[in-house]
């Protein structure tokens, strides 16, 4: 229906239509059967409704406050996304109603094994409250790794690993409103910082991936996960950290570009390891990086053809959580 309104789907994301151009563009996101409308003209917008509602029953909720868990408050030039409601219920399923908030989501340093010697725990209870704050993640780029790593042990969690788990969500409790907050500031460019650490994980020795990227001073996309390698140094281990981010930069690119029906940006991606930046640009330490997987060499690609402009960033200017 919304193509034979003349909407185009989106190469890169098939859940958003787009229509028309400048001012006059008007995008759709589509989920299942709820829509999401976005443009610069009431009118347009407004025109739109109509159209949809001769083809379907539907309802009009008004401006968005609420989408799929997610509570959007918007004011003059500031859109904030948070999911208060929600962790509001983790915290009660937890039983923490009302608990000691803790100021941080992990103890610094913490190291857990899959071989834990602690008692087993509930299984399906620990993947429903690890499942509940993965989705929590969705506005909350601080407990991307903190959830992220409890996510690890699953398969036979103990109370060592339930413990944690808890400390994550009294930190939510104390923490219940915090969220995304998005200035309108203008125009502003693409900017992603990868990091990882070495050999954090101590069952199989693999190292953890951090990204994030932001559009102008706004967080837009955050990850952290296990890489799938075990690196033998720590430039190998950034290497893979920064090609990861690199594949989640393209596409952010293009998906802004086409958003809005422009050409697609070059990243600027921030690395903070000297050896990993001048393995990008040049292949060079050949012994020291031959054993590197050819997948993780994409990334050198991307820099040649000028999609991806890695810099150095010293640690003290990398970005931390506080």
């Amino acid at each position: 229906t919304l193509k034979k309104l003349g909407f185009k789907q989106s190469p890169l994301e098939h859940g958003l239509y787009a229509r028309g151009d400048g001012s006059g563009r008007l995008l759709v996101g589509v989920y299942v059967d709820d829509l999401v409308i976005v443009g610069g003209d009431s009118g347009m917008i407004k025109g739109f409704k109509e159209q949809m509602k001769a083809e379907f029953k539907m309802s009009d909720l008004g401006p968005l406050s609420f989408y799929l868990g997610i509570e959007v408050h918007q004011e003059a030039g500031i859109i904030t996304l948070k999911q208060a409601a929600y962790a509001s219920r983790i915290v009660e399923k937890a039983g923490l109603t009302g608990c000691n908030p803790c100021a941080t989501p992990m103890e610094p340093r913490l190291k857990l094994s899959k071989e834990s010697a602690g008692s087993l725990v509930d299984a399906t209870e620990y993947r429903s409250l690890v499942g509940s704050l993965r989705y929590l993640v969705n506005t909350r780029p601080d407990l991307a790794y903190s959830v992220g790593y409890v996510s690890c042990f699953m398969e036979k969690p103990t109370d060592e690993h339930l413990a944690v788990v808890k400390r994550i969500i009294r930190y939510v409790a104390g923490t219940i409103h915090l969220g995304c907050r998005y200035v309108k500031e203008g125009e502003g460019g693409l900017q992603g910082y990868s990091d990882s650490d070495m050999a954090g994980d101590i069952d199989t020795r693999k190292s953890t991936t951090g990204v994030i990227f932001f559009l102008g001073k706004n967080p837009v996309s955050w990850q952290s996960q296990k890489q799938r390698v075990v690196a033998l140094s720590s430039c190998e281990s950034e290497y893979i950290a920064a090609t990861t981010a690199a594949c989640q930069g393209i596409w952010l690119a293009r998906l802004l570009g086409d958003l809005r029906n422009a050409a697609t940006e070059v990243v600027d991606l921030r690395v903070d390891n000297q050896s990993a930046l001048a393995l990008m640009k040049n292949p060079v330490f050949h012994d020291r990086s031959k054993h590197i997987q050819t997948k993780f060499h994409f990334i050198r690609e991307a820099v040649e053809n000028g999609e991806i402009m890695p810099s150095y960033i010293g640690t003290e200017g990398n970005l931390q959580i506080s």
